[in-house]
C-alpha cells in the first residue's frame, strides 16, 4: 500500500498517482499505433539489404540510446540536477524555462523522482519510456507512462511528458 511505504506523505502519494494515471491516457496518443514495419519488403532482395541497415522503427545503435535515455531521464528528474543542465534534457528547453521553473519550484517535484524501467523506440527518433515514479526514494507509482525524443543529438524528455505531470499538480503555466 502506498500510504505504508510514504509514511507521512500520503497526500504527496496521491497527487503524485494521480498525476501519472491521469497522463497515461494523453502519452497513449503519441505511441506507435503499430502499423507499418512491412512496407517495401515484398522482394527478397529489399528484404536482404533492409537487414544489414538500422530497422527504421528504431536508431542506428538502439542499445547505446537506450542507455542514454536512461541516463537522461534520471538526471532530468533528479532534484539535485541543475536547471541550467534539465534545459539540455527536455525538448525544446530553451522556450520551456518556464515550465522548467514552475516543475524545479514544486515542493512535490523536488522529492520525486524517477527511474527508467523499460524503452521501447517508436522510431528511430522516438520513444516510449516505462518508469517508476519515486517519492522520497520510495515507489508511489510504477509503471507510469512517458516519451522521449531524439533532438540536436541528444535523447530528451518531451514536453508532453513533462507538462502533463505540471498540469497535474494544479499549476497553470504557459507554454503547456
Amino acid at each position: 500500500m502506498v500510504y505504508a511505504r510514504l509514511g507521512r506523505r500520503p497526500r504527496l502519494a496521491a497527487v503524485a498517482a494521480a498525476a501519472v494515471l491521469a497522463l497515461t491516457p494523453v502519452l497513449a496518443g503519441c505511441s506507435d499505433d503499430g502499423a507499418g514495419g512491412g512496407e517495401g519488403r515484398a522482394d527478397g532482395t529489399e528484404t536482404a539489404t533492409a537487414t544489414t541497415a538500422p530497422a527504421a522503427d528504431e536508431p542506428e545503435d538502439p542499445v547505446a540510446a537506450k542507455a542514454e535515455i536512461t541516463r537522461n531521464w534520471t538526471a532530468f528528474f533528479d532534484p539535485a540536477t541543475p536547471a541550467a543542465e534539465r534545459v539540455g534534457l527536455l525538448e525544446d528547453g530553451e522556450r520551456m524555462q518556464e515550465v522548467l521553473g514552475a516543475f524545479g519550484g514544486d515542493k512535490n517535484a523536488a522529492m520525486t523522482s524517477a527511474k527508467v524501467t523499460g524503452v521501447e523506440f517508436t522510431s528511430a527518433t522516438e520513444a516510449n519510456v516505462t518508469y517508476d515514479l519515486l517519492v522520497g526514494g520510495n515507489p508511489a507509482l510504477t509503471g507510469s507512462q512517458g516519451t522521449s525524443v531524439l533532438q540536436n543529438d541528444t535523447w530528451k524528455v518531451t514536453v508532453k511528458t513533462l507538462c502533463g505531470l505540471v498540469q497535474l499538480s494544479g499549476v497553470t503555466v504557459p507554454g503547456c
